[in-house]
């Protein structure tokens, strides 16, 4: 312990001189603690009794967490001193590959697990993130899989980003086949690809949100596919099963916990209202016949009337992925030289024009690709007022914030153009503080908000059903 304290001595002899660069290291936004008072009824020491805290805080970070935990068991003092917020606030932020503010919105608003507390149980100075790094630390890796209704990613936990991507059931098996055998047959894939054993590690999984309706047939139709997947895991033997739908996770991704979700998935888009992370099948979920492989599909159509013809999959997507945007004013943007060109690897140059805008153009008029549907906006906004007639809350500013979710939804443009149609389409009181959030980490934000659920301290916790839960038939929440 002598040589941890002769460490910590020496870094402010060190640093000393060096008073500019101190202040750039600092941990942020220090503010004052209740321990200030403490302190100075205890003594830490004659070498560290006249350094101001916030030093004292300092020169503690530049140890290590490790080496703080080592220092709290000197004295009661240095127990305080170590325990201080604002020290593993430092770490937190500087010591994780997730960003803090991510970490901060996991521990207050998830650590308890769903369902989701309305109001927080503990405020941001009530925890200890002492304690929640020491737990986040300990918590085991799961395996993420976010069952996308087009593809499919997967990956560990503790990894930042997926580990591999699939098709999500064109690859794995008929989709005409039972329901068991092709979950056994897509799981069964998935773990092979991992190379882990379905034993050793919890599973969060992201499930495409359907069987919309707040029918018994639609919530029946919810039932059977949460039991058959339980089921399916439990019998390749995964200790514990989290399922959580695709929408509400990319809430969380967002850092929220309640809005709207526009999902624009492979075959048709959502657009899903959601309460303290519950869906609220009640007030309804809006679905429109439009998703990401009909855009593709347009963007073919649109290629062949200029005599560009392929059949790559993979090439129509390179060029929507990285030429087409949505316009912020349609017919304007017909008289503009939109002409942008693309190299293909392995394939060659590419040169589209209007087509770029065009291809986006039909999430709000889908007319224009021959498809009868209300287009983006009047979906959302019909779903803006269907949350508002339900008065589920004291005020509307639940339904005001709206995430989009989907890799289609990268598209430039989209929500800066969604939010304008809606002040447009709105009454200015309905419109008033309205937000529109593009997918905060791209085609893999449902994976991301997975991500955080497996990261908190108190995971797996009261997110996950174990086998014996499930086999007792004990009541679970539906998440989806």
């Amino acid at each position: 312990m002598a040589t941890l304290l002769r460490k910590v001595w020496e870094s402010v002899s060190n640093r000393s001189c060096s008073t500019s660069d101190s202040a750039a290291r600092r941990p942020a936004q220090i503010t004052s603690s209740p321990i200030t008072t403490t302190l100075s009824s205890s003594s830490l020491g004659p070498l560290f009794d006249e350094i101001p805290l916030d030093i004292l805080l300092h020169i503690v970070s530049l140890v290590g967490p490790k080496d703080a935990v080592k220092l709290s068991c000197v004295s009661r003092a240095w127990s305080l001193l170590v325990s201080d917020n604002r020290l593993w606030v430092y770490f937190l932020q500087n010591h994780h590959h997730v960003p803090w503010d991510s970490v901060f919105f996991a521990e207050l608003n998830l650590r308890s697990g769903y369902p989701l507390q309305t109001f927080p149980s503990q405020t941001a100075g009530e925890l200890s993130f002492m304690r929640i790094y020491g737990q986040r630390a300990q918590v085991p890796g799961s395996v993420i899989i976010d069952g996308g209704s087009g593809y499919c990613k997967f990956g560990w936990s503790k990894y930042a980003c997926p580990s591999a991507r699939s098709a999500t059931f064109m690859e794995f098996g008929n989709i005409e086949s039972p329901m068991y055998s092709r979950l056994r047959h897509f799981f069964a894939t998935i773990y092979s690809r991992m190379q882990v054993k379905p034993s050793t590690q919890p599973v969060v999984l992201s499930i495409p949100i359907c069987h919309f309706d707040d029918t018994e047939s639609a919530k029946a139709s919810r039932k059977q596919l949460k039991d058959a997947i339980h089921t399916v895991l439990f019998d390749m033997n995964v200790p514990a099963v989290c399922a959580v739908n695709q929408a509400t996770l990319a809430l969380y991704a967002a850092r929220r916990t309640s809005g709207i979700v526009v999902n624009i998935g492979f075959q048709v888009t959502s657009v899903v209202p959601i309460l303290h992370g519950k869906v609220m099948h009640k007030v309804g979920v809006e679905v429109i016949g439009l998703g990401a492989l009909k855009l593709t599909g347009f963007l073919r159509e649109l290629l062949q009337q200029n005599n560009i013809n392929f059949e790559s999959l993979y090439t129509l997507r390179t060029l929507q992925e990285n030429l087409c945007y949505v316009a912020a004013d349609y017919k304007t943007e017909l008289s503009k030289d939109t002409q942008a060109s693309l190299e293909v690897p392995a394939v060659g140059w590419f040169t589209l024009s209007k087509e770029r805008f065009q291809t986006g153009e039909i999430l709000f008029q889908p007319r224009i690709a021959g498809v009868q549907a209300m287009g983006l906006h009047q979906a959302v906004a019909l779903c803006m007022d269907h949350c508002h007639a339900a008065e589920l809350t004291g005020d509307d500013a639940w339904f005001k914030t709206v995430v989009l979710a989907g890799g289609t939804a990268c598209l430039p443009g989209l929500a800066e153009r969604l939010e304008k149609e809606l002040r447009w389409l709105l009454s200015p009181s309905q419109a008033n503080g309205i937000k529109v959030l593009p997918p905060t980490h791209g085609a893999d934000t449902a994976w991301f908000g997975a991500k955080f659920i497996s990261n908190l301290s108190t995971f797996p916790g009261s997110w996950c059903i174990t086998k014996k839960q499930f086999r007792r038939k004990s009541r679970v929440n539906l998440m989806w």
